[in-house]
């Protein structure tokens, strides 16, 4: 039988502990409303007795999500911790009171400054007393990773004879590698089994050297029963294991692993991008599963191979984690088959050889000059070169623009091309982006809800380039803009329009 792993999710304990991350009451219950929606099935609110807002805020996740997930916090091997965790979670269904302490040589000596058998009585004398508020008690063994192992197997046969429910085994400092790490939780397993076999046996993971996910996955593979992640791997220094990725992992290797998650893989990606805006941390690009380009393509070899068979380069669909459908990104690099595919979606005919090859060679000609090539700009590009009567849905292309930013009224007026046809148009705005966007939305006329916008800069100095992402919705369907140029406002405004002219070739299409 496959087993089931449970998630537990640390993003609003560990993760908020990165420098900058620090989140109000309401975006802590925000994130917790959605790792409900995920599924998860612990949450670690906080460490309630940091402060008194941070109890607060475990509190208050414990009446709005308690009543369908478990909720812990976070408390040192003090009576007074372990009061402060009681009271901020009772009154959650299924509460689980979480106590860590040091077992490695390091802390021993250097954080407590005390003998190996005093810090272990005081896990011991902490389990027991947290078990007369709680039934589920779990302990972890700090720094487990770089511990000494008998030492270590003696605290956790203490902690668990004296109370804990699950035993949590940390590489706190990511010092762990893959094989290593494997093997001592099949050891621990191999005697917890032995000990009592209703212990759950949990792992943590740290990024330092980029080996969190490998460790956890490696530690379910030899036994671990529960993993402790966070949403887009945020946490101390380098950061945790990476909750979309470790679920993917066994998710796409189910049958390696024999195990299997209840995550509602469909929510990591929205999940991934609350986090991201409600911390302000960006998520890198190529991060696997939620990066922006975690499911783009680019490559000509791997287009053609995608547009024969998906499964020839992607080994999960984009909807199986809540993400956008497969995007092929048209570059110099990109083959014929992934550019013929772009202009028959268009509705246009590719049949005639010869004229398709002069097209082609075009294509590239513009993808040297542009780098990356739009759908607008396929579109434009097949209708100059047949000089045929454009559609009577034209494009729009942006002329001229004028933005004026002030405390006060921020303004914009543009000018827009559609065809032959000019047209102009200004807005007030609550910024200059929400002007310029306003200004653009009464030239086109169309319903449009900007779902998402996004700066990056893809190069360093005065003349640096600025790209800007954006999605839109329009009658119930997203559509994607970008756009590059060292202006960062033109750049907005050429995203945008670049969204609706997907609306608009959507329209082209139909009409074909």
């Amino acid at each position: 039988m496959k087993r089931k792993i449970m998630v537990f999710d640390t993003t609003l304990r560990d993760g908020e502990q990165v420098p900058g991350a620090k989140l109000n009451l309401h975006q802590k219950i925000e994130i917790a409303q959605q790792l409900k929606r995920l599924n998860v099935d612990i949450i670690e609110a906080g460490f309630p007795a940091s402060s008194a807002g941070d109890f607060q805020a475990v509190q208050e996740i414990a009446r709005s999500v308690g009543n369908s997930v478990s909720i812990t916090a976070l408390a040192r091997a003090v009576k007074s911790d372990i009061d402060a965790v009681y009271e901020s979670i009772k009154l959650a269904q299924n509460p689980l009171i979480h106590i860590v302490l040091g077992t490695s040589n390091i802390h021993v000596e250097k954080k407590f400054n005390r003998s190996k058998d005093a810090v272990l009585q005081m896990g011991v004398d902490a389990v027991k007393y947290a078990k007369t508020l709680l039934p589920q008690v779990q302990y972890s063994t700090e720094d487990a990773s770089r511990s000494d192992f008998e030492y270590l197997w003696k605290t956790i046969e203490a902690v668990v004879k004296a109370g804990a429910t699950m035993i949590n085994v940390p590489d706190t400092v990511g010092y762990a590698v893959p094989e290593e790490f494997g093997e001592l939780i099949r050891k621990i397993n191999e005697r917890l089994k032995n000990l009592d076999d209703r212990v759950i046996l949990s792992v943590h993971c740290h990024n330092d050297l980029g080996l969190a996910t490998a460790n956890t996955l490696s530690a379910i593979k030899n036994g671990a029963e529960k993993i402790e992640c966070t949403i887009n791997g945020l946490g101390e220094r380098a950061g945790n294991a990476s909750l979309e990725e470790v679920v993917m992992g066994l998710k796409v290797r189910e049958n390696y692993f024999n195990g299997y998650t209840d995550i509602n893989t469909t929510e990591l990606h929205r999940t991934s991008r609350l986090v991201s805006h409600l911390t302000g941390l960006d998520v890198q690009v190529n991060k696997a599963i939620t990066g922006e380009n975690a499911f783009a393509h680019s490559s000509g070899i791997h287009q053609d191979g995608l547009l024969k068979d998906k499964r020839v380069y992607e080994i999960m669909s984009p909807e199986e984690v809540g993400a956008d459908s497969m995007e092929l990104i048209l570059t110099a690099r990109s083959g014929r088959h992934a550019f013929k595919n772009t202009v028959e979606r268009m509705g246009f005919d590719t049949s005639d050889a010869d004229d398709f090859e002069q097209l082609f060679a075009k294509f590239l000609t513009l993808a040297d000059a542009k780098k990356e090539v739009y759908n607008h700009d396929v579109f434009y590009l097949v209708t100059n070169h047949r000089t045929v009567e454009q559609s009577s849905k034209q494009l729009y292309e942006l002329e001229s623009f004028q933005v004026v930013s002030n405390d006060q009224n921020p303004t914009a007026a543009v000018k827009l091309n559609k065809g032959s046809e000019s047209m102009k148009g200004s807005a007030v705005g609550d910024g200059p982006i929400d002007a310029l966007y306003s200004a653009i939305k009464t030239l086109v006329g169309l319903e449009i809800e900007l779902k998402d916008y996004k700066i990056n800069s893809l190069s360093r100095g005065k003349e640096a380039v600025g790209r800007v992402n954006i999605r839109i919705e329009h009658q119930g369907k997203i559509y994607s803009g970008r756009a590059m140029d060292t202006d960062i406002i033109k750049a907005s405004a050429n995203a945008f329009l670049n969204g609706i002219n997907g609306i608009l070739l959507d329209l082209v299409k139909d009409e074909k």
